[in-house]
C-alpha cells in the first residue's frame, strides 16, 4: 500500500457520497487509501479489497506469532518427540 497523500487523501463524507464511484476507482488504481472523514475527524478508512485481504493476513500472522510466544512464556510447550508420537497415533507414522 502507499502511503496516504495528506493533499487528496483526506475526504469529507459529503464529498465522499457525492463521488464515491470517483473514489473508489481511484483507489483501485493508486493502491492508496482514502480516509472518510465526519465532522472533521477520520470515520473510515477506503482500501482496495487486495489491501484489506492482505492486512487481515498480516494481523492474524502477527496473533497467532503473539500467541505461541505467549504460551512458550507460560511453558505451554511440547516437546519434538512427544510432538512426533503424538501425530504419529493421529496420523499414522511417516513413511
Amino acid at each position: 500500500m502507499k502511503p496516504l497523500r495528506i493533499t487528496d487523501g483526506i475526504v469529507p463524507v459529503g464529498a465522499f457520497k457525492a463521488h464515491a464511484s470517483q473514489l473508489i476507482r481511484r483507489v483501485k488504481a493508486e493502491h492508496r487509501p482514502i480516509v472518510i472523514t465526519q465532522n472533521g475527524r477520520p470515520a473510515a478508512v477506503l482500501v482496495s479489497p487486495e489491501e484489506f485481504d492482505r492486512l487481515n493476513a498480516r494481523e492474524r500472522f502477527a496473533s497467532a506469532v503473539e500467541e505461541g510466544l505467549a504460551d512458550s512464556r507460560a511453558g505451554r510447550v511440547t516437546a519434538d518427540e512427544d510432538l512426533d508420537a503424538e501425530l504419529n497415533a493421529a496420523f499414522g507414522a511417516k513413511g
